[in-house]
């Protein structure tokens, strides 16, 4: 079944739209609650948050690309989740680092799906910058940013060394910086 066909589902109230969504989606999904939570269990948790997240959201949004739309609200739950399990224990973990980065980019984060607008724009810089770089800082910027990926899983695709991953990633952080702050984002 298209993407279309399911978020009109959504839109109709008709629940096989999660049916639908969870057929084709479930292991984009699970695959990015499972790299950041690390944790099988935690991951299915957070693919079933999805889910209802979605009927939640859809309406009154109604989101261009269904798998995208998916996989940001799983990768934001997961986040929480992970948050929320290791707030008091203040746990050693990649995330922190990632989390350390991202700040550095003065990236924000939205929960809010009411500032759609907002987000929409800035999504849409940051793609015409992913765009315009080489395809393997492209790749390796995806894969730290987005799906959350360890540095050292980047530096073995690659067949490069994890401080050369680290430089890289740096440099793109710094190029996508210029272009926020061309754009009035920072």
């Amino acid at each position: 079944m298209n993407d279309d066909t399911i978020i009109d589902l959504f839109w109709d109230r008709d629940e096989s739209a999660i049916k639908m969504a969870e057929e084709k989606y479930h292991a984009l999904c699970y695959s990015i609650a499972r790299k950041i939570l690390a944790n099988g269990e935690d991951a299915e948790e957070c693919v079933n948050d999805t889910w209802y997240a979605a009927w939640k959201y859809i309406p009154p949004q109604r989101p261009t690309k269904l798998a995208a739309f998916l996989g940001k609200i799983t990768r934001g739950l997961a986040i929480d989740r992970l948050r929320k399990k290791y707030a008091a224990k203040r746990a050693d973990l990649y995330i922190t680092d990632i989390a350390e980065e991202a700040e550095n980019l003065n990236a924000a984060v939205v929960h809010d799906l009411g500032e759609r607008m907002e987000a929409a724009e800035l999504l849409a810089i940051i793609n015409r910058f992913l765009g315009e770089i080489p395809e393997r800082d492209r790749d390796m910027f995806v894969h730290r940013y987005w799906l959350m990926e360890p540095i050292r899983n980047i530096a073995v695709r690659h067949k490069t060394s994890e401080g050369a991953v680290k430089q890289n990633l740096f440099r793109s952080r710094k190029k996508l910086k210029k272009v926020l702050e061309k754009e009035g984002r920072l």
